[in-house]
């Protein structure tokens, strides 16, 4: 089944919401005229029920409401919707009064008393009707009920007329604001159509189209800026691919066009056995080569993971690097170099990930230091950070070189090339350690060095 697309679905929503909204509106408004009317009626009968008893306490007795009712028949003449009863007590004289249109008798039957009581209700013609009753005296004391009727039937026709004309403009009122909702969802909608034009010319290819974030609602512009620093790191992503594998193709076709070649040469005529052997000898430094960029690249793939997670463990930094300084020493005999240590400090870290780290740190400072100097090594803790630093004396790096020391085969310069036996992935391999570490790994260096690699961890 066909999806509605999202600017329907906003339509119809405020459609239907704006429909809501009048239909409330309206009965609110007929809710309030009603109310309105009804209060209006009443004020009116209290007020005509003042004079009444103004007039009958002050000028009329119960003789003369028969031919001298004047003031009385002056509050209801030109009312022909207004009634006024005067009604005796006794019984004797049931209707002393009576002045507009004619009542059912029932209306003799409605509660009286001395305060002014309001009644609704319906003749036998089905007229709604308002009364207000009281009890009265003549100006000779006589007492009497006086009842005032309203025929509601014009405040019923107003309301009527008032709910039929707001029924009949409904349609049109809904068929405004479904278009005016239409206009409006395409309005805020027109810069995620601009979107999509420009995210259907993304391809892994073509990575540089970018959302404009201008003049845009705060939503939709934090959504272009999320969506392009998202474009941002997968186009420097695919760039490291793309850079990775041409590097990862560079460094494994010289070793394989060595053996490639040194076989071809070997077999184009005969040789003695010492040639094989010499021969075999160096394919089987090629070979390890090529197995030590492949071991160290899965080992990159293992902790490049995101879902890797390591049970981080107080480790005496200070012990763990004494025993890799032992497992370098005849390293530095070789060259005459002397290996120190200062300081001490404890860190959150993995045994395994830590010796690696700085295995391969301190591999390429004995390999990059001159004959007869000193590789220092120190441990301090900054704050809630330790830091342990490995500096030698060799030639520094530029400065130029410093942020890409940590990628993939980069070597600053032909003093660091792969003839010294390094596979140009110790340095990422050292980073990724330590980001799986929680740490992070830093790089200080001189032209005439000395060049200093700082491992900082988080403290016990």
């Amino acid at each position: 089944m066909r999806q509605a697309s999202l600017s329907l679905r906003l339509g119809l929503g405020v459609t239907l919401m704006g429909a809501a909204l009048v239909l409330l509106l309206g009965c609110l408004a007929v809710f309030a005229l009603e109310h309105e009317l009804d209060s209006r009626a009443r004020k009116d009968l209290a007020r005509k029920m003042l004079q009444v008893e103004h007039n009958l306490r002050v000028d009329l007795r119960s003789e003369d409401l028969g031919n001298r009712a004047h003031p009385l028949l002056d509050l209801v003449m030109g009312h022909d919707n207004l009634s006024l009863s005067v009604l005796t007590l006794d019984g004797r004289h049931p209707h002393l009064l009576i002045l507009g249109p004619a009542l059912d008798s029932q209306v003799g039957a409605l509660y009286t008393d001395a305060r002014l009581r309001f009644h609704e209700w319906r003749d036998s013609t089905g007229q709604q009707l308002l009364t207000v009753t009281r009890q009265m005296r003549l100006r000779d004391d006589t007492p009497v009920r006086v009842m005032m009727s309203l025929n509601r039937a014009d405040d019923n026709d107003l309301l009527q007329a008032y709910l039929h004309s707001t029924l009949l403009a409904l349609p049109l009122l809904l068929l405004l604001i479904g278009a005016g909702a239409w206009w409006l969802v395409q309005r805020g909608l027109k810069p995620l159509r601009h979107f999509r034009r420009i995210a259907g010319k993304v391809s892994a290819q073509d990575l540089q189209h970018r959302l404009p974030d201008h003049g845009l609602p705060v939503e939709l512009a934090e959504l272009a800026t999320g969506i392009n620093v998202m474009l941002d790191r997968l186009d420097h992503g695919v760039r490291q691919l793309s850079q990775f594998s041409d590097d990862l193709a560079h460094e494994l076709r010289t070793p394989l066009s060595n053996l490639m070649g040194k076989a071809q040469v070997t077999l184009a005529r005969e040789r003695d056995s010492e040639n094989y052997r010499e021969v075999l000898a160096d394919s089987i430094d090629e070979l390890t080569r090529l197995n030590r960029i492949i071991n160290d690249m899965l080992f990159l793939a293992q902790v490049s993971q995101p879902q890797v997670q390591l049970a981080l463990k107080p480790l005496s930094l200070t012990d763990e690097t004494q025993q890799v300084l032992e497992l370098f020493s005849y390293s530095a005999e070789h060259k005459a170099l002397t290996l120190q240590l200062k300081g001490w400090g404890t860190a959150l870290a993995d045994r395994l990930m830590f010796q690696r780290a700085l295995s391969n740190l301190l591999s390429n400072a004995i390999r990059h230091s001159p004959e007869g100097r000193e590789v220092n090594l120190g441990i301090e803790r900054r704050g809630n950070e330790v830091w342990l630093w490995v500096a030698n004396e060799g030639p520094g790096i530029l400065d130029e070189h410093l942020p890409q020391l940590f990628e993939r085969f980069y070597r600053a310069g032909s003093g660091r090339s792969r003839l010294e036996g390094g596979t140009g992935l110790g340095l990422a391999i050292v980073k990724s350690i330590m980001q799986l570490l929680g740490g992070r790994v830093e790089v200080s260096s001189s032209c005439a060095g000395p060049t200093r690699f700082s491992l900082v961890f988080r403290a016990e």
